[in-house]
């Protein structure tokens, strides 16, 4: 949960490069918590978190088209 706050607070950021590293951030916040989902068993978060996870790679991608042009 720290990791998905943290990654928030960045994604907020009005600067290109922190953005950018808040969708990495949400990213390994994903992971973790699909690693506690398995553990637990709690498929629904699975399922969220990969829904999550791809809209999380096309902030990336958007982000990095954004950086790469200023």
């Amino acid at each position: 949960m720290a990791f998905t706050l943290l990654a928030a607070w960045l994604v907020a950021s009005s600067q290109v490069k922190r953005r950018n590293w808040g969708f990495w951030v949400f990213l390994l916040s994903n992971v973790l918590w699909v690693v506690w989902a398995v553990y637990d068993n709690a498929v629904a978060l699975i399922a969220m978190q990969v829904g999550l996870a791809a809209m999380n790679i096309r902030g990336a991608l958007k982000t990095e088209k954004v950086a790469h042009k200023g």
